[in-house]
C-alpha cells in the first residue's frame, strides 16, 4: 500500500506479516499484537526493526514493557468515524513516551490527515484504491488551529498574543 509521510508520497519499507508467516531474518516487519505478545523476545532479538499493529479496541499500553523495542506502531482504524486511534496515538506519545514511527492504517480519509498529524501520527498507509494526490492536497490548507497539539506551533490564542 502507498504511504503519505509529511505530506508527501513515501516508499513503504515495512512488511506486514500474517500470524502464521515465518519471520524473515532481515527486513522491517509489522506483526499483530497477539504475535508480539507471544514472540516478543525472539522479535526483539532480530537486528531488523520490528513494528506492531494495534487493533482499534486495544489500549495504548497493550504492547507492554517492550514498547521501547518497537520502531513502529501501526494503529488500526476500522472505520473513518472510529476516533479511538486518535486517542491511542496521543497516549502513546504523551503518556508512554513512544518516539518511534506512528502509522495510521485502515479506513481513514484525506480530511483527517491534519488531525492525524496533530495527534502524533508520522505517516498514513492509504486504503486500497485511494489516490495519494488527495492526501497530499490535504496536508496544507489548514495552517492554524484552536487547540494545542503534539506538533506544530501553539494554538490560535497563543498566536494572537504573539502578534499583539
Amino acid at each position: 500500500m502507498p504511504l503519505v509521510k509529511d505530506g508527501r508520497p513515501a516508499a513503504d519499507t515495512w512488511t506486514t506479516l500474517a500470524d502464521d508467516a515465518p519471520v524473515p531474518a532481515d527486513g522491517a516487519v509489522i506483526v499483530s499484537l497477539a504475535r508480539w505478545r507471544a514472540e516478543r523476545a525472539a522479535l526483539v532479538a532480530r537486528t531488523a526493526p520490528v513494528g506492531v499493529l494495534l487493533p482499534s479496541d486495544a489500549p495504548a499500553d497493550a504492547p507492554g514493557d517492550g514498547i521501547a523495542g518497537l520502531a513502529l506502531i501501526a494503529v488500526a482504524f476500522p472505520k473513518f468515524r472510529d476516533g479511538r486511534g486518535f486517542t491511542t496515538a496521543r497516549r502513546l506519545r504523551e503518556e508512554f513516551g513512544f518516539t518511534g514511527t506512528l502509522r495510521a492504517v485502515g479506513d481513514v480519509l484525506p480530511d483527517q490527515y491534519q488531525f492525524l498529524h496533530r495527534c502524533g501520527f508520522d505517516e498514513v498507509e492509504l486504503p486500497a484504491g485511494r489516490d495519494a494526490a488527495a492526501w497530499i492536497a490535504a496536508a496544507g490548507p489548514i495552517t492554524v488551529a484552536y487547540q494545542a497539539a503534539l506538533r506544530d506551533g501553539g494554538p490560535l490564542g497563543l498566536l494572537r498574543r504573539r502578534v499583539a
